[in-house]
């Protein structure tokens, strides 16, 4: 049993897109109307719209923000707000302007209001570093902590790839850290596996796509997570290291870190294997350190603290500086192995890692994705990318040998000789497999107002007969009579007229015309369109449960794992109209077989409707001897602009 403490802080947060509006009502709940805005030079922009809107709640600003929060510079801004009389700080930028506010709010108790341009995370901790005679000085207090966050993803969407993936991977560090601390405890290690899950997943779509909103989105997200995490638990080595870095040799914050945390990691990795290999299978590598780096490499970030500018002479005190304050890790430290780990990182050598085959492995890995980079579509090079990793991933987790692996190519290979004119065998391993019913999931989460999507299935015919209304579509095959009575509606209940609505469904015997070679054409499909009052009728037969073909490679494969073909009894419907999303999905038949295990997990309960038990004459007069049955629905579908 795992025995933990967890502290939670009283941060409040506001994500989103141009939530710079809501700074002024933010400031107002606090109860504040002087306002000392703090920002840096290089932001007049982002500056700009937070002192519009403010409006007369500006009374002084001060853009001397300045990195490793020089005690000077406090100084200097502090003067700026007792002149002013200002009741609350706002803050716009990065680490180093979050760190003056923070400076200021410790020596003045002021409510703060932060709003980050980069993911340093320092916004929502209570943690503050300054620099202090040449030596960066840490200290957390409840007073440090910003009452509100205010993340605005229009605030990253220019900001240079280069400072973007150094700030991505200074959040990144937090998380790292946050796994292994002393304080380390469940709801903490889930949000640093998010968000280096996320960072790992953004970093790569923004080099290709710096002005990509849903990986600003993505990587800012994660930078709250990575921060609240930096502010839940405390943090080992690595911080040490670059705390000593920055405030004694005057070492850029970001770039600092993502030099070092690599070998920070390699350092610690032997102490701490099984977060070492949770971090590995969040970043999608089979190693973790020097996954970091190749992630750092690959998208031309800082790997040397030569570069950086750090003289070689400086490594023994730095380490000395490193090692001379005792602080939580998980592995001790001495001052050789700090030395060895600096000289390391002066030098940019990647991290050994694991043994060779997966060291090589990771290399191949990302090799195989550098060489989409010039794809021109953003999305098929972040597709083909993940897709690599997941797949290298699954070999190396699963150990899969060249026998395995042939079986493997043999068998999608069998699957695509399957597939013809009027059988698709790939439809089917998809189906099986869930992946379609995934895709179809995730389609139909995005218009939760309309009737639920299901998946297509492999027999769908383009161009099936026109059918006109009150027709029988059975073409005499025996079974049950069904009388079919739907309409079609948008999501306010606007009747949608002139839609084109295409059904298909099995006979009796679970067999649909294209598997059955002696009928005379099309039967038990048809296409209808909607009236003035959205409505279509038809006459069919009650469908049956049926199995998938199962004589192929599909068929093979859920034999070997003792699952059964069958779908549960269903009618397909596929609705297009004007001005609306395409509806593709399917109504069960209640109380059917196999409604609990559909073969290809096709499933909804929203779906699963009364196909209701008739006697007598039916709505168009007909007369029937025995049983027919009446299906009765209402489809509600999507408008393009939703």
């Amino acid at each position: 049993m795992r025995t933990f403490l967890y502290t939670s802080r009283p941060s409040r947060v506001v994500f989103g897109v141009g939530t710079v509006s809501r700074v002024r009502d933010e400031v107002e709940r606090l109860g504040c109307s002087r306002v000392l805005l703090l920002s840096s030079p290089a932001l007049v922009e982002a500056s700009a719209r937070v002192r519009q809107a403010l409006g007369v709640l500006l009374v002084a600003e001060f853009d001397g923000a300045a990195m490793h929060t020089p005690l000077e510079v406090t100084e200097q801004a502090l003067d700026v707000l007792t002149q002013a009389s200002a009741d609350v700080i706002v803050a716009v930028g990065g680490g180093s302007t979050t760190g003056l506010s923070k400076a200021l709010a410790l020596r003045t108790d002021l409510p703060q209001v932060v709003l980050p341009t980069t993911y340093a995370g320092s916004e929502v901790t209570p943690v503050l570093g300054e620099t202090r005679e040449g030596r960066k000085v840490t200290q957390s207090s409840p007073a440090i902590l910003p009452e509100t966050v205010i993340y605005d993803v229009d605030f990253t969407l220019t900001l240079p790839v280069p400072l973007t993936v150094t700030s991505g991977v200074n959040a990144l560090a937090h998380a790292v850290e946050a796994l292994y601390s002393a304080d380390a405890n469940p709801v903490t290690d889930q949000q640093a596996l998010d968000a280096i899950s996320r960072i790992a997943r953004a970093l790569p779509r923004l080099a290709a796509d710096p002005a990509d909103p849903e990986a600003r989105a993505d990587l800012l997200h994660a930078a709250w997570l990575a921060g609240t995490c930096l502010a839940t638990v405390g943090m080992g080595l690595h911080h040490k290291l670059c705390h000593t870095l920055g405030g004694g040799f005057d070492l850029p914050h970001a770039e600092t870190h993502t030099v070092v945390l690599p070998h920070a990691m390699a350092y610690n990795a032997p102490a701490v294997p099984d977060v070492m290999r949770r971090i590995a299978n969040a970043l999608g590598v089979p190693d973790a350190p020097s996954g970091v780096y190749d992630l750092v490499a690959s998208l031309g970030g800082p790997t040397s603290l030569r570069d950086l500018g750090l003289p070689e002479a400086s490594l023994a005190r730095a380490a000395e500086l490193a090692v001379s304050t005792p602080y939580p890790n998980p592995r001790e430290l001495t001052a050789e192995g700090i030395v060895d780990l600096l000289t390391d990182a002066w030098h940019g050598r990647r991290p050994e890692g694991p043994p060779s085959t997966e060291a090589g492995l990771a290399r191949l890995t990302e090799q195989v994705v550098a060489s989409f980079s010039q794809a021109p579509d953003p999305r098929v090079r972040a597709l083909l990318g993940d897709l690599v990793r997941h797949l290298h991933t699954f070999v190396a987790t699963n150990d899969v040998t060249d026998a395995e692996w042939q079986y493997a190519i043999d068998f999608l290979t069998r699957t695509g000789q399957r597939c013809g004119p009027t059988r698709q065998e790939f439809v089917l391993l998809s189906d099986t497999l869930g992946v379609s019913s995934a895709v179809d999931l995730l389609t139909n989460s995005r218009t939760p107002a309309t009737t639920p999507s299901a998946v297509l299935g492999p027999f769908y015919v383009q161009g099936p007969p026109e059918a006109a209304h009150g027709s029988d579509i059975s073409g005499g095959l025996p079974g049950i009579p069904l009388w079919v009575d739907v309409r079609i509606t948008g999501t306010g209940g606007e009747l949608v007229k002139d839609a084109v609505v295409d059904v298909w469904q099995s006979n009796e015997d679970g067999f649909y015309d294209v598997q059955l070679p002696d009928l005379d054409g099309p039967v038990l499909r048809a296409r209808l369109r909607t009236d003035a009052d959205g409505r279509i009728t038809f006459w069919s037969i009650l469908p049956s449960e049926y199995p998938i073909p199962d004589d192929g490679p599909v068929g093979h494969m859920l034999d070997a794992v003792g699952r059964h073909p069958y779908r549960a009894p269903h009618l397909h419907f596929m609705i297009d109209a004007p001005g609306h999303r395409r509806l593709v999905t399917q109504l069960f038949v209640s109380g059917g077989a196999y409604l609990d295990s559909d073969t290809v997990f096709g499933v909804k309960d929203e779906l699963v409707v009364d196909f209701t038990p008739q006697t007598g004459p039916t709505p168009d007069g007909r007369q029937f001897e025995g049983e027919w049955r009446r299906l009765d629905y209402t489809f509600r579908i999507a408008p393009l602009a939703d």
